[in-house]
């Protein structure tokens, strides 16, 4: 990717080396988690210690967990793995090849547990602690190539992330977009995110933490907004901070939960079009 130098100033070799090495020195839990959908991850979930609103400099010390062979450690968060990753996402119908990009640029690894490093390069959702997961990288990239397929030439200006999590779709979207806005209601993932992604060091996410349901009407209007979470409609309140020709990816639905996307063609009018299955945890109003 030609501007990936600009968007992480650091390399991200030195970076996945620096987690590795702590990976070596630092025990790693010997929780395993299977392919599964969101909801059922969230139901094994681990719960992670709130992590302090005054953060250090530095990441703030996890759980320690018992250790990763280092020969292990290496294979589990190499580049190879990450690349194999992609390609099966390519394989599963992902066409955008700036989208893939993105992903095979970004260390999923460093978001999750070092516990669950050798399941972070399969296609499925992980737990981040609170009864949240990470998404799995085919519908992260899904949903990224369908709001980047607008009239505009795939050209993003300012998108808007519903449901932070752990920070991971945010450090991808920040390779295809100019600005990234990212909401989180749960105060501990807000300050976990921003510690997973502060060595990484992007300087177009802004994170903030508050109730996603009533979006982030101060920086809008947005080319692009994604949620993370699923509700049984979406607000009123997103849809208002679309510009015209933008477009919203959203899951829908309880039980049975369906990907649509929703398109504004005027200052009243917008237009709605189901894509296919999948599964979120519920979004939810207000903060805690």
């Amino acid at each position: 990717m030609t501007d990936k130098d600009k968007r992480f100033p650091l390399p991200l070799s030195s970076v996945v080396e620096k987690s590795r090495k702590a990976a070596q020195a630092t025990p790693a839990s010997a929780k395993v988690a299977t392919p599964q959908t969101a909801t059922q991850n969230a139901a094994r979930n681990m719960q992670r210690a709130p992590v302090s609103s005054a953060l250090p400099p530095a990441a703030p010390p996890r759980a320690a967990p018992q250790a990763i062979p280092s020969n292990r450690a290496n294979a589990l968060v190499s580049d190879a793995v990450r690349t194999a990753m992609v390609t099966r996402v390519a394989r599963q119908g992902v066409k955008d090849s700036k989208v893939l990009a993105a992903l095979d640029a970004v260390p999923r690894h460093m978001f999750v547990e070092p516990g669950l490093w050798s399941q972070a390069y399969i296609d499925a959702s992980l737990p981040i602690g609170h009864h949240q997961t990470i998404s799995q990288p085919y519908i992260v990239a899904r949903m990224i190539e369908v709001m980047r397929a607008n009239g505009n030439g795939g050209v993003l200006g300012k998108v808007l992330e519903i449901g932070t999590g752990c920070g991971y779709q945010a450090a991808v979207l920040s390779l295809v977009a100019k600005e990234v806005y990212s909401i989180e209601r749960i105060k501990p993932l807000h300050e976990l995110a921003k510690s997973n992604l502060r060595p990484l060091r992007i300087a177009n996410i802004r994170l903030q933490y508050g109730d996603g349901m009533l979006g982030l009407p101060q920086a809008a209007p947005f080319d692009g907004i994604i949620l993370a979470a699923a509700g049984m409609e979406v607000p009123q309140a997103l849809l208002d901070q679309m510009s015209i020709g933008g477009r919203l990816v959203a899951p829908v639905g309880a039980r049975h939960q369906v990907l649509q996307l929703i398109e504004r063609v005027s200052k009243f009018e917008w237009i709605n079009t189901t894509l296919e299955d999948c599964h979120f945890v519920p979004l939810r109003p207000g903060v805690m």
